[in-house]
């Protein structure tokens, strides 16, 4: 159990490089998933973790009102299939999950290489007050409304007993109602032998009732906290007009600035800045890196295969992330004459270097071209 979960999660750098290296190995086999949703066609190819954080997001972004579903075609390839673009399955936009290196090597043409993930984390070794008054003023002010109305009250957790409750009325119907059959979950088991037993647990109170809670590993030779696992009662809305779910991220800062730690690490999302994960983690003043554990080794590789209004309104409309050539983050915005790039999205970050405009004609010319040619070709 504990080597499962270490596998998974661990930072140290054997494990990581260990992990990636078994992941993306030649012979291994891979999912290849073919997606058409909203007039535009996605494949994704390659290390499994990128359906539900990659392939999922672009169908999420593609849905309409209508409640279409995405057509799938599903097909199977092996490690060295991967390194020859040319036998994915063909769709307007290709992604390749894989090992930073081998992204790399892939042709750069119409292409990106983006992060698979990227965490959050503030620094907490300052003055609590230094380090909440760069939290945005926005988030502030409301979190300091919403306590004068609430009065919550923040607890360390070491009861057995609260860790039942937390699981089973907070946190896994919290994960239920954000996620549906998207939800991704730790074991009971897990989440107590690896995390409980060793981490730091939290409770969040409303007149002296407990309606939220947080479970986060602790990591004492590097003194990072770890938010794992997180929950409001029976995952109740009204915990969220409330503002009750982000004050678990209020609370959880103002403890560690408190009590010896030096960053707390709020986890990840995928690299698009229209994810609404990242717009609201980004305002409590965290860096943004790529994660500590196996992650960091990975990335996806982004080829757009054909120039038409669906892939440009895709585009534009998902602003991300991706690695620079000195292999910093930089935030890419696309645009063209009829779609301005959707800056709205901020990238404001500790941690993105740089903000690039992209022209869409420029970028997809080569495509653009191509498409030409084969329509008056003899």
């Amino acid at each position: 159990m504990h080597a499962g979960y270490h596998w998974r999660n661990s930072g140290h750098p054997i494990v990581t490089r260990l992990r990636t290296a078994v992941d993306i190995r030649g012979g291994a086999v891979f999912p290849a998933i073919r997606s058409e949703l909203g007039g535009l066609s996605v494949t994704y190819a390659g290390l499994a973790e990128g359906l539900a954080y990659t392939l999922e997001f672009t169908e999420l972004r593609r849905e309409s009102e209508d409640g279409e579903s995405a057509r799938r075609t599903a097909a199977k390839l092996t490690g060295k299939t991967l390194r020859s673009p040319a036998a994915l399955p063909d769709a307007d936009i290709v992604i390749v999950g894989t090992g930073a290196k081998q992204a790399r090597r892939l042709p750069r043409q119409a292409s990106l290489i983006v992060p698979m993930r990227v965490h959050f984390v503030v620094a907490t070794d300052e003055a609590p007050d230094l380090i909440r008054q760069r939290i945005s003023k926005r988030e502030r002010s409301q979190f300091n409304r919403d306590m004068r109305i609430h009065d919550w009250t923040w607890a360390v957790e070491t009861e057995p007993a609260w860790f039942d409750f937390f699981y089973d009325r907070l946190y896994r119907p919290t994960m239920r109602e954000r996620h549906g059959e998207r939800e991704r979950t730790e074991s009971r088991e897990v989440s107590y032998e690896c995390l409980f037993r060793g981490g730091r647990m939290f409770s969040l109170s409303q007149d002296g009732e407990r309606i939220g809670g947080a479970l986060c590993h602790w990591d004492p030779e590097s003194c990072v906290l770890t938010l794992r696992l997180l929950g409001v009662v029976d995952g109740a809305k009204q915990h969220y007009d409330s503002g009750a779910f982000k004050a678990i991220y209020h609370f959880l800062i103002d403890w560690a600035a408190h009590n010896g730690v030096r960053r707390v690490d709020f986890q990840g999302t995928e690299p698009f800045l229209s994810k609404g994960t990242y717009q609201w983690k980004r305002r409590f003043a965290t860096e943004v890196i790529l994660p500590p554990n196996h992650f960091g080794e990975k990335r996806l590789w982004l080829q757009v295969r054909r120039d038409t209004p669906a892939v440009r309104d895709f585009l534009v409309a998902n602003p991300l992330l991706a690695e620079a050539a000195d292999r910093s983050l930089e935030a890419v915005y696309f645009h063209d004459s009829a779609r301005p790039p959707q800056l709205d999205y901020s990238a404001k970050s500790p941690g993105v270097s740089r903000v690039r405009e992209v022209n869409l004609d420029e970028f997809l010319a080569p495509r653009s071209a191509a498409h030409l040619n084969r329509r008056t070709r003899p």
